[in-house]
């Protein structure tokens, strides 16, 4: 009887990317499809069941870490890696609280991807020599540790703010009123000591889940 290849599940807005990353992995891998943003992510794996998840941070509706932490709660027995242009510690240490598996750079996607995938197969984590071999950097205001301030209905609302979304745009994707939203608009920016939109959109471009 012949073993199945594992089965892999992509999550990338960046459509040309995971199809380069079809064309690499296709051969030892079954690939399950691509989803452009957090939400269809969930969606699919709990239909799916992938044994391998690859991820970006920075997705649409909902980011890579939210969608993770999700897919984690509903015990899902994905391995998950991080692929992802950002290489900041504080991320790094942000998807292994998650339950990310491995971390590697988009930019060393290739025959090291491979190897993390079988690596987390085998229950071993994986993170890129390209993260580990950086220097430990001080951690800044906006550094993704202070993401623990924030409740899940909170970075919803952050993401969808930094996405360019009016705070009655927001409301109504998330079914909740208006007045809801800016509240938690008012309770991130005072908990994080920010004083304009301008700044709560710097700050989740620093987490990563939203793209400079």
């Amino acid at each position: 009887m012949t073993l199945r290849n594992p089965t892999i599940l992509l999550a990338d807005d960046h459509t040309m990317f995971a199809e380069g990353l079809k064309s690499l992995l296709q051969d030892e891998f079954e690939l399950l499809g691509n989803v452009g943003d957090g939400q269809a992510l969930v969606e699919i794996a709990r239909t799916m069941s992938p044994d391998v998840i690859l991820v970006d941070i920075s997705m649409p509706v909902l980011n890579g870490f939210d969608a993770v932490r999700q897919l984690k709660k509903e015990g899902t027995n994905a391995k998950i890696i991080f692929l992802t242009m950002h290489g900041d510690d504080g991320l790094v240490a942000e998807a292994f609280r998650c339950g990310a598996s491995g971390y590697v750079l988009k930019q060393s996607a290739g025959e090291e991807l491979i190897w993390a995938i079988k690596e987390v197969l085998k229950g071993h984590d994986y993170l890129s020599p390209l993260v580990a071999r950086k220097p430990e950097r001080k951690a800044k205001v906006e550094d993704v540790s202070h993401n623990v301030r924030l409740t899940r209905r909170q970075r919803e609302v952050l993401q969808l703010i930094a996405e360019g979304l009016t705070m009655k745009e927001t409301a109504a994707r998330l079914g909740i009123s208006t007045r809801t939203a800016e509240s938690h608009k008012y309770e991130m920016m005072q908990g994080l000591g920010l004083e304009s939109t301008a700044e709560l959109v710097r700050y989740a471009v620093a987490l990563g889940i939203v793209p400079e």
